[in-house]
């Protein structure tokens, strides 16, 4: 399947796409550890099946210095032991804040006090918008058949102006 639509390549989708890009410089620039914004990003982006949000992820999160190893493992971190607490708590919430018709009571008050666990204010009000953000962005990737691989790290550094 072809990429049906470049958003970029539109005024107005350019418009939005710079102001979209601009509300996440509140959550990169918060305390939430770069790690656990990546790895979040990287766990929403694999259950909506946005490959383009995948590739950009997993490519920011090993520029980073993020190792291979555990971003093979993302997809099956209950099943690994290369996860810190808190970022299983932060991973949880990824996955219940993305799989809301999944589930009838949306995130568990068990994941919610796992996450208040490991989290300050600031990071908890980052994580949240975060995992909104990421799933907004995964859904305009799907929508238009945006593609993964072509993603170099960097790569709209200063969009956001």
């Amino acid at each position: 399947m072809e990429q049906r639509f470049d958003m970029l390549g539109n005024e107005l989708g350019t418009r939005f796409s710079k102001r979209f890009a601009a509300a996440s410089t509140v959550i990169v620039q918060s305390t939430l550890p770069k790690a656990t914004q990546e790895l979040v990003q990287l766990r929403a982006s694999q259950i909506n099946g946005c490959g383009w949000c995948v590739d950009f992820h997993t490519k920011d999160a090993a520029a980073a210095g993020e190792t291979p190893v555990r971003l093979n493992l993302v997809a099956a971190w209950r099943e690994s032991t290369v996860f810190t607490e808190a970022e299983r708590a932060a991973l949880a919430l990824a996955e219940e804040g993305t799989r809301l018709a999944d589930a009838a009571q949306g995130v568990s008050d068990e994941t919610w006090a796992q996450v208040c666990e490991h989290y300050d204010d600031d990071q908890i009000a980052a994580l949240v918008a975060l995992v909104a953000q990421i799933n907004a962005a995964n859904r305009l990737g799907v929508i238009v058949r945006q593609k993964g691989g072509s993603y170099d790290p960097g790569m709209f550094a200063g969009m956001s102006s």
